[in-house]
């Protein structure tokens, strides 16, 4: 039992009058009634002498570092021993022999590095063995022998990198996370009986489907923090039917396919974070119609319309979301760093129902809504897949301007042009009720509804983007908090920095010595909170050496007193807020131009002047070759005289260009457009010849 738990029976020990100043009760320990003796950090190397009627004697954080069969003589009725937390280097052979009666046996958190033959000898009644959280390195084969009663076994947080052959046939839990042990097979573990199955964290690549088979009576199985590169196909043994909780947490898996853990329908917790997910389709989570807990934390997800399905199934079917503070959207960027759980169904940009022409002068065709769920193989891709680009060409287009034509829905455009092996559009790509446009010479691309812009049409112009960073100044970032919170702000945000706005926070508190900051990444794998003292004459402070493109909750409390909860902004406690750092900014021609800004501007007054003379020196040339011809025309013929260098200038012209009178031009420089939070696509450049631009490549 941990020591944690007897926090109750220690509370009471202290409230109640009598058994805790009898006679028998040993110096510096307490006694709970006849039975029950807690001697909580006495800072001696000895066991204490206790009575021998007792029964449960706790002995944690003694400073105890060794053991003697005479430590425990005479207590023949003794059931429960916890020397946790002590210096135990070892345990001697049979110093428990004399505890026939023991069931419970607690010796985690001390330093054995070895168990041997006779450590536990004797203990035939033993039900419960916790060793985790020492250092132990090897165990005796033989360590085991006589524990046939042994129900629980606790190994974890240890140094074993091979474990004797562990026969229970009564043992329902064993827990052998991490430590180094990179295969277990059916004759590690002869344990028929096993309801939980933890082994997190061992290096596994695999999972041998011989084990998981002799293991039919199993409830819970931990496989997280592993090397797993695909879904054990263990896991889809009839075996596991009776399987309730299963941890895939953590491991470098490719994809989640429904197939891969279909024989578990009885699943009432599942773990799914950290597996760099992008989403759920919704037939995924059809297979577990009891599941009561998921979590799905630390997953990159991709809040777009296939998503939008799952903030409401989670309240419909009344699944608790573990860790729903650090579930989170990545993309679009509308939407980046806000928790999926909160989100409402509009905020995924799902198109409306519209209707679109389908190239018949009748009339119109109603297309249906797109439908919300994806595919049932759910990628892990960190970056939503680009709109694939054509492949195949279509018929060709008739001859003269094109009529104006609606956008057409994704949906329909799959559906014309997926008889003909033209292109597809990919389901609910574009957002805001933006439309998936097909032009069969060139790629796909996104047609905006009014007041959308954006890649994927992402953008609202209801909340304005906000401006890029440039060499001389900072862009603002609006503050990711709630109105609750308004007396802590964040003024300015970088991709590394955040600039904190406390004069609120101090006006409402004028009598504080210091200002305690607490602030930690809600986006990476790291969230161990980072404290900061400010003295209370700082309205402003900044925090540096941040991550790009992460989410940090920032909390401000006065010096002296704990930090409010984030529900509570209250002057009496503390003040959260969020904010969400920027990425980095990407290579584009607008940041070539603010490299080269001085040179540039060096060189346009000299490129206009030279524009103009050239200009003046076109307009010379073609007046002179019009005048040259009406003259030919008319017989005359020129007189000897001076020659003027303007029409020499103009003579040159109109040989070099085949005497049309203009000057030869560069050709416009393809030009970059701006506008959104990373790099656009080129602008459509010249028609084809059948009056439609190129379109946008997204390559």
């Amino acid at each position: 039992m941990k020591s944690g738990a007897m926090l109750p029976y220690v509370l009471l020990l202290f409230l109640s009058p009598g058994p805790a100043a009898s006679s028998d009760c040993p110096a510096d320990c307490s006694c709970l009634g006849q039975d029950s003796i807690f001697c909580i950090q006495r800072r001696s190397g000895l066991v204490p002498r206790v009575p021998a009627a007792t029964r449960q004697l706790y002995v944690f954080q003694n400073g105890i570092d060794t053991l003697t069969r005479e430590d425990f003589l005479g207590l023949a009725d003794l059931e429960l021993l916890d020397l946790s937390q002590n210096e135990l280097a070892q345990i001697p052979g049979g110093a428990f022999e004399m505890l026939s009666k023991l069931k419970n046996l607690d010796l985690s958190s001390n330093h054995m590095a070895h168990i041997s033959k006779d450590s536990f000898s004797g203990l035939v009644q033993l039900e419960r063995l916790y060793l985790h959280g020492n250092r132990i390195q090897k165990i005796d084969p033989e360590a085991f022998d006589g524990l046939e009663m042994l129900l629980e076994l606790k190994l974890q947080g240890n140094q074993l990198s091979a474990l004797p052959a562990l026969r229970f046939q009564r043992l329902l839990l064993l827990d052998l996370s991490h430590n180094h042990i990179p295969t277990l097979g059916p004759s590690d573990l002869q344990t028929p009986h096993l309801e939980a199955l933890k082994v997190a964290s061992l290096g596994l690549t695999a999972l041998d489907e011989g084990l998981i088979a002799s293991l039919g009576n199993l409830h819970e199985l931990d496989i997280s923090t592993n090397q797993f590169t695909e879904v054990p196909p263990a896991l889809k043994q009839d075996s596991l039917k009776g399987l309730i909780k299963l941890s895939l947490a953590a491991n470098p898996l490719g994809e989640l396919r429904v197939e891969d853990l279909q024989k578990l329908s009885g699943l009432q917790e599942l773990d799914l974070s950290g597996l760099n997910l992008q989403g759920f389709s919704e037939s995924f989570f059809q297979t577990f119609p009891r599941l009561m807990h998921l979590t799905a934390a630390e997953n990159p997800f991709n809040c777009l319309c296939p998503l939008a399905w799952f903030p409401a199934w989670l309240t419909e079917k009344e699944v608790d979301l573990g860790r729903p503070e650090e579930t989170r959207c990545h993309f679009p960027l509308v939407n980046a760093g806000k928790m999926l759980s909160a989100l409402e169904h509009q905020d995924f940009g799902c198109p409306p129902t519209t209707t679109a022409l389908m190239g018949s002068p009748i009339g119109s065709t109603p297309v249906p809504q797109v439908p919300t769920t994806s595919p049932d193989t759910i990628q892990t891709d960190g970056i939503p897949p680009p709109p694939p680009a054509s492949e195949a060409t279509a018929s060709s287009k008739t001859d003269g301007a094109p009529s104006p034509e609606p956008p057409v829905s994704p949906s329909a455009a799959s559906g014309e042009l997926g008889e003909t092996g033209g292109h597809t559009c990919p389901p609910n790509i574009c957002l805001n009720g933006g439309a998936c446009h097909v032009d069969p010479p060139g790629p796909l691309g996104c047609v905006c509804a009014l007041g959308t812009s954006g890649l994927y049409c992402e953008n609202v112009d209801e909340v304005p983007e906000a401006p890029k960073p440039s060499a001389t100044t900072v862009s603002l970032a609006a503050p990711v908090m709630p109105a609750e919170l308004e007396a802590l702000g964040t003024r300015q945000v970088t991709s590394t920095s955040i600039l904190l706005d406390l004069h609120r926070f101090i006006e409402t508190r004028p009598h504080i010595r210091g200002i305690r900051l607490t602030y930690r990444n809600l986006s990476g794998p790291d969230r161990r909170p980072i404290i900061l003292s400010v003295p209370a004459t700082y309205p402003e402070y900044t925090l540096r050496g941040l991550r790009p493109n992460c989410t940090y909750s920032v909390c401000a409390s006065p010096l002296g007193e704990r930090a409010g909860s984030r529900t509570n902004g209250s002057a009496e406690t503390g003040s959260c807020a969020e904010a969400r750092t920027e990425g980095l900014p990407l290579a584009s021609s607008e940041s070539r131009v603010e490299a080269q800004s001085p040179l540039t501007y060096a060189l346009i007054p000299a490129v206009a002047a030279l524009a103009l003379v050239m200009g003046l020196a076109a307009v010379a040339g073609t007046i002179v070759c019009v005048r040259k011809r009406k003259r030919s025309k008319a017989g005359l013929q020129l007189q000897p005289g001076p020659v003027d260098p303007l029409e020499l200038e103009g003579m040159k012209a109109c040989l070099e260009n085949g005497g049309n009178g203009t000057l030869a031009q560069k050709p416009p420089e393809v030009r970059r457009g701006g506008g959104s939070d990373r790099e656009s696509a080129a602008m459509p450049g010249p028609t084809d010849g059948s009056g439609a631009a190129a379109k946008p490549s997204y390559f």
